[in-house]
């Protein structure tokens, strides 16, 4: 009897089957977490199965070993939040391991690494303090900044001017700072501002011309490390946007200059993707030769947990 409606239910007793060893299945059983392995290793990455991002983080550290192995640069771009989160001392080790061979650094970048250095504490309340307009306007970060620039001349760059004060003036905690760190092992340590984004950029005593030329010089500075990036790794850790668009111009302006930045993995580590990362550090610098990884997850957890696979039981 036919029913209401002018279809009829699908017959499926004619649905043609074929054999499951015929089919091209995407997880095997060498690819699950194998856990007599790590019991033997206590390594992390036999604990990793071997599917998506476990994989990705596996090959992330693949390429940062061969890297170092080959003499190839291994470059950071990290935001100031990584600091905020207490990660300083294994990009430090990381720098003295010569696991880094340069960091890159927003504005604020600055400002925690300083406040560390000199006060062992940063970053304050903004919604309280934006209230009364006392937010950023703490006036030892202030003076200690100007401090440090003001010794600039025109071939200074702004990470070494800071890291330079930092070590000059022996702060309690210099053994804690990025910018100190990097003056003392001789590992370029480059700072990219945008004016007005920072708290040091609004006080007494601000030298706007000494900041701008200075950031200029580490512009170069980058433009000419990331120039040298063939077959190494480039990571951008917690920017969404001010060192992705540097990161990009810099490597334009080394490819124009005759530079061969190429042949590289460019790896976005963040909380969440955004567009600037995702596009202009790991699509377009590798069309063609070069791999892109991106790796979601809190920085707090994925640096570590990157650490421990670079070094595995190495002391």
């Amino acid at each position: 009897m036919p029913g209401k409606y002018p279809f009829k239910r699908a017959d499926f007793e004619k649905i043609n089957t074929y054999s499951i060893s015929d089919r091209k299945s995407l997880v095997k059983v060498e690819g699950l977490a194998d856990l007599a392995k790590y019991s033997k290793s206590g390594e992390i990455a036999d604990l990793l199965p071997g599917f998506l991002k476990a994989n990705d983080l596996k090959r992330v550290v693949g390429a940062i070993k061969t890297a170092n192995a080959n003499g190839n640069h291994v470059v950071a771009g990290i935001g100031a939040h990584v600091i905020k989160v207490g990660l300083s001392p294994i990009l430090i080790d990381m720098m003295q391991r010569g696991i880094l061979d340069a960091i890159a650094l927003n504005g604020a970048g600055i400002v925690h690494d300083l406040e560390i250095a000199f006060h062992g504490q940063t970053s304050e309340d903004v919604a309280s303090e934006i209230k009364s307009g006392r937010f950023g306007m703490v006036a030892e970060t202030q003076e200690h900044f100007n401090k440090a620039i003001s010794r600039c001349d025109s071939d200074s760059g702004l990470g070494e001017a800071v890291g330079k004060y930092i070590v000059e003036q022996s702060m309690p905690y210099r053994h804690l700072s990025i910018l100190g760190s990097g003056y003392e092992l001789d590992k370029p340590i480059t700072v990219h501002v945008a004016l007005g984004t920072d708290i040091v950029h609004a006080g007494p005593g601000v030298n706007g011309a000494t900041i701008g030329q200075a950031s200029m010089n580490d512009f170069k500075m980058l433009t000419s490390i990331v120039g040298e990036l063939e077959d190494g790794v480039y990571l951008n850790i917690g920017s969404s946007v001010v060192l992705p668009e540097v990161f990009i111009k810099a490597l334009s302006s080394a490819r124009n200059l005759g530079f061969n930045a190429t042949g590289f993995m460019a790896v976005n580590m963040d909380m969440i993707q955004h567009y600037r990362p995702a596009v202009n550090v790991v699509h377009r610098p590798t069309l063609g030769e070069g791999k892109g990884v991106t790796l979601t997850g809190h920085h707090e957890i994925m640096i570590p947990l990157l650490y421990h696979m670079l070094i595995g039981d190495v002391t």
